[in-house]
């Protein structure tokens, strides 16, 4: 059931990223079917989207391919909306990728939305045996995206032919593009997409990629006015000593396998007011927000606030599914 009452919350348009970590020795399964798990409870605490992540050659994140999962998730959910966090476009071919989210969007009519990134997704040599020359392949992302907007459009041509990708659903897709800097808020702006700012992963704090992607946008068949998410790095506890002590826990994690997980920076502080922080500079970008709802919801509001956005896409990646499962119910129910 959906909860009931006026929440902070409820005045936000909350969605999962997942990055399908596997936590404490979680095989690769176990960690897939925790995916299930968080996206059927998101569905039930008011989350509108789930939303996955692509990897590759990764050991401590199961997920490769973005639309086998969102499948597999379609048909264990109801209502919630489902997307890619991202696609890495530079790797494919914009047939297929139309091809294989309008199969989706056929299969789960006006809930699947297309993020596109434009990051490798990986390390050199898993980048090379994926897709060859992935500098190549970048610096055509412009041509990429121009391929994939007509092809969900029905306008593409290939050597004057028209080139349909099948199946055509009732319900068109959304496309997003996610990115943490000005180029892909450009592109986004360029086609017509919704733009997705990276806080998590970001060194800037939005404000910059979010007006130029508002002032250049360009209205597409699908995308009339400029749409803005936020993603942000989360963990809420019942306390602010229990959040912090956990996020810590999960930067050492990291530490002793050597292993990195771009979700928090390891500067770890907490959502606390800004007399509390320890000299705190006032221009740093925090990209983890540790604390209680409470506390946290004040950091988040601040965000929303600067980008002038009500849409945030939440990732909690640990330290344990349980604890995982747990921040994100704290967060919709406060």
């Amino acid at each position: 059931m959906r909860r009931l009452g006026v929440n902070i919350s409820e005045k936000y348009n909350l969605g999962v990223l997942d990055l399908v970590p596997r936590l404490n020795g979680a095989t690769a399964e176990q960690a897939l079917q925790q995916s299930v798990t968080l996206a059927q409870h998101a569905e039930d605490w008011g989350y509108s989207r789930y939303w996955t992540s692509e990897h590759h050659d990764m050991d401590e994140l199961a997920s490769a391919s973005p639309e086998v999962l969102l499948a597999h998730i379609g048909a264990r959910t109801n209502t919630i909306q489902l997307g890619s966090g991202a696609v890495l476009l530079p790797h494919y071919s914009p047939l297929k990728v139309a091809e294989s989210f309008r199969l989706l969007a056929a299969l789960y009519p006006g809930r699947i939305e297309l993020g596109l990134g434009r990051a490798p997704g990986g390390g050199p040599h898993a980048t090379m045996a994926l897709s060859g020359n992935y500098l190549q392949h970048v610096s055509k992302l412009p041509e990429s995206l121009a391929a994939l907007t007509e092809l969900l459009e029905d306008r593409y041509t290939y050597e004057e032919h028209p080139v349909t990708a099948r199946p055509i659903p009732e319900l068109p897709l959304s496309l997003w593009m996610l990115g943490t800097n000005v180029k892909s808020a450009e592109f986004a702006a360029r086609f017509g997409m919704g733009y997705v700012f990276g806080q998590f992963m970001s060194d800037a704090d939005g404000t910059e990629a979010v007006r130029r992607y508002r002032e250049g946008f360009i209205p597409s068949a699908n995308r009339k006015e400029p749409e803005v998410m936020v993603a942000v790095s989360v963990l809420c506890a019942e306390t602010q000593e229990e959040a912090l002590s956990w996020s810590l826990e999960m930067v050492e994690r990291r530490r002793a396998v050597g292993k990195e997980i771009t979700t928090q920076s390891d500067n770890i502080s907490t959502s606390t007011s800004t007399n509390e922080r320890d000299d705190a500079n006032e221009n740093e970008v925090q990209r983890h927000y540790a604390g209680t709802p409470a506390q946290v919801w004040n950091q988040l509001q601040q965000v929303c606030q600067r980008l002038d956005t009500d849409r945030l896409l939440v990732v909690t990646t640990g330290p344990d599914y349980e604890r995982r499962l747990a921040s994100y119910k704290l967060l919709a129910n406060a």
